[in-house]
């Protein structure tokens, strides 16, 4: 007898997706699957254009043997998982109070201005979304600091934002 949800967790979640939370389920006991609920939710996400939809957290939930809550509440908690559409460069900046000292509030300004958004906006033509503030990016002794792509850069001024900004396609 074919079950089901893993059938439908199957269309709905990519080859690649599983491949990758196979990948990290070899890491943890048969047991201790939500342990990679973190790398599952972040394959998910990017197979879908950088966000989730409740149909890839159930998957999520179905293919690992969780409650869809269990996962929901991960998602929801994390600045990590975005939950609506967003472009497709993600730019995070760090505000904590480390780099806010050290003037993430001058590049959060000028990225504002620079692509005519505010934070938790994504430009018209869909190509970058400015993350609403975060927390910590756990990069302080380089601030101010921000995330692409989840790709660090550090030591930020406006000129250096332009050059990586305008790099993106």
């Amino acid at each position: 007898m074919v079950d089901k949800s893993m059938t439908d967790t199957n269309t709905i979640l990519s080859a690649h997706t599983i491949e990758e939370i196979d990948a990290w389920l070899k890491r943890f006991p048969e047991d201790k699957k939500k342990s990679a609920v973190l790398a599952a939710l972040r394959a998910a996400q990017h197979q879908n254009k950088g966000y989730l939809t409740t149909e890839l957290m159930d998957a999520v939930a179905d293919y690992l043997d969780l409650s869809k809550i269990e996962v929901y509440e991960v998602a929801s908690f994390y600045s990590m998982f975005e939950l609506n559409p967003v472009a497709r460069h993600n730019v995070a900046v760090c505000t904590n109070v480390c780099c806010m000292l050290m003037g993430s509030d001058t590049i959060v300004n000028h990225l504002e201005n620079k692509l005519g958004i505010k934070l938790g906006e994504s430009t018209a033509d869909g190509r970058i979304y400015l993350k609403m503030e975060e927390e910590c990016l756990a990069a302080c002794a380089g601030g101010p600091m921000m995330q692409v792509n989840h790709k660090y850069y550090t030591d930020l001024t406006p000129d250096k934002v332009d050059e990586i900004i305008d790099g993106l396609e």
